[in-house]
């Protein structure tokens, strides 16, 4: 229950891009036969993400995965401006690839400001329209966050970037494949400039991501060399993972045409439901505000969140404590002490996050094990037994 950090291969996946390994391995860019199948390949990936987006297939730069896309959004549009001092905003609950694009953007004369967050987890509308300036270049802010499932108003936010002037960055790592996205002209996401999507996040290979570049957004590259993704990100195609991320983007269209969603949503309600009614000084963290169907971030007070993923873990059950990419950090989330938590609470916090292979069975299982490890753990807790003698 950790799809959140990665999701499986799928098996149809594997299979489309099995031939590219072996007997299709042609360069891209190559005029001969083998170079245009591979072309082909790349092209026709190229629809199947763009019809995700509901965007053209013009707007699609494949990278490696989420976190280039996120430093190329943020270097590409304000990064050769450290000379004008153009402002950036971002959140104080983005992951790191845009925070620390941010800092090291700060370090070289960039104005950033990061936008404090409700205890939901939320950024309203009105932070982001007073913290907008005259010399404002780009605004980020996630689509739904990779700690909590929270969900942004992005179409409202972006809204507010574009009068002001800006552009509009969203990493939806969280959200591609799990939320419908309409970047069409005429679509509710018109007004964002650039998106991030991970493929290893939507059952397609790690090594592989995308960022749609709007129409008429000029974006810088961080790397030179060919004349690859219209001069937008050098480097030979990566066709294999490309051939996969098309392939996971067909099969998440069809997936949200159904009650995918829905049924996702259910699992993730019933594995709260269930733990709440079992725990005792626990709560889901981000409740009440609008959050992606397969996650859910709860808190347990008096047990140490890597305690309890280590116990789980020996027990068959795959958790986290928060992103990992903060795997082994020492310090509490920064997603969850910005939402106003404790820092003992948010160190007390537990990441549950579902895939579409996920069953109800794997759910009752898991709320087979959940209740006895916190118990067990509380058994050992310090503060756990003090509270239990002032209370007695």
């Amino acid at each position: 229950m950790d799809a959140n950090a990665t999701t499986p291969l799928l098996p149809e996946v594997f299979e489309a891009m099995r031939p590219f390994w072996m007997e299709h391995y042609g360069n891209a860019s190559s005029i001969h036969q083998q170079g245009q199948h591979a072309r082909a390949a790349v092209d026709h990936a190229r629809e199947s993400v763009a019809h995700l987006l509901c965007c053209r297939t013009s707007e699609v730069v494949f990278t490696s995965g989420g976190t280039e896309s996120d430093n190329l959004a943020l270097f590409g549009t304000v990064g050769g401006m450290a000379g004008e001092r153009p402002h950036l905003i971002t959140t104080s609950v983005e992951h790191d690839a845009v925070l620390r694009a941010a800092e090291s953007l700060e370090k070289q004369g960039v104005e950033v400001t990061f936008l404090p967050c409700t205890v939901q987890g939320l950024i309203e509308p009105e932070t982001l329209r007073r913290a907008m300036r005259p010399n404002t270049r780009l605004v980020s802010i996630m689509f739904a966050n990779n700690e909590t499932g929270v969900i942004q108003p992005v179409a409202e936010l972006a809204a507010i970037a574009h009068a002001g002037g800006a552009l509009f960055h969203t990493d939806a790592v969280q959200a591609a494949g799990k939320l419908p996205i309409d970047l069409s002209p005429k679509g509710p996401l018109r007004e964002v400039d650039l998106l991030t999507l991970s493929g290893h996040k939507i059952h397609a290979p790690k090594g592989i991501g995308v960022l749609f570049v709007r129409r008429n957004v000029r974006l810088a590259p961080m790397m030179h060399g060919g004349m690859h993704e219209r001069q937008r990100r050098a480097g030979t195609e990566n066709v294999a993972g490309i051939v996969g991320l098309g392939k996971a983007a067909e099969i998440a269209q069809d997936w949200l045409k159904t009650d995918g969603g829905e049924r996702l949503s259910a699992l993730r309600d019933r594995l709260e439901q269930g733990i709440l009614a079992q725990v005792a000084e626990a709560g889901v963290n981000g409740a009440g505000a609008p959050r992606v169907s397969n996650t859910a971030n709860l808190y347990f007070d008096h047990v140490e969140a890597e305690a309890l993923v280590i116990a789980l873990d020996l027990k068959g059950l795959s958790v986290s404590g928060g992103s990992a990419c903060q795997s082994g950090a020492t310090e509490p989330s920064h997603v969850l002490t910005a939402m106003g938590l404790s820092p003992a609470r948010a160190r007390a916090s537990i990441r549950f996050s579902l895939s579409k292979l996920t069953t109800a069975e794997e759910v009752e299982e898991a709320l087979a094990l959940i209740p006895t490890a916190v118990a067990q753990l509380r058994e050992l807790s310090p503060t756990h037994r003090a509270a239990a003698k002032s209370v007695a």
